[in-house]
């Protein structure tokens, strides 16, 4: 398996509509061991639950299609469409130039990998309420929308 650098830095596809996205989230095998990674915030030092993985999911889902008001996805990446081992979500509020060539690209908002992630450093710490979104997956709790 590659390592998490190669991933990071390798070629990804899109996932460029809504009805692809949900037949996407299908195809994640929830419990194989995914290191979910919200990018600034320290990183994993093992893998989620099934349960975690499945939660992760139908929240960032509903974050992404709530946030994100286009008629189509486009921010969401992964090594491999149909067996996804390495995935960036990018938090439509912070998306700069996330396509496309660019010196200084954005980082995503959060990863899902089945390796184990290696720090990325933010430029800047992500929202508050972004924290507080994240925290509240992490405690099994409901987040506030931000």
């Amino acid at each position: 398996m590659k390592s998490f650098h190669e991933l990071n830095t390798g070629r990804l596809w899109a996932v460029m509509s809504w009805e692809q996205l949900t037949a996407f989230w299908a195809r994640i095998e929830q419990d194989a061991g995914w290191y979910l990674y919200a990018v600034g915030e320290p990183v994993p030092q093992a893998p989620a639950s099934a349960e975690q993985t499945a939660e992760f999911i139908r929240r960032v889902d509903a974050l992404l299609r709530d946030d994100h008001r286009h008629d189509y996805c486009g921010i969401v990446y992964a090594d491999d469409l149909e067996r996804p081992t390495f995935v960036k979500i990018y938090d439509p509020n912070n998306l700069g130039v996330s396509c496309g060539f660019s010196t200084n690209p954005p980082l995503p908002g959060w990863i899902m990998s089945r390796v184990p992630p290696e720090s990325l450093h933010a430029a800047q710490k992500p929202p508050e309420g972004r924290r507080r979104w994240w925290a509240s997956l992490l405690r099994g709790g409901k987040a506030a929308r931000t």
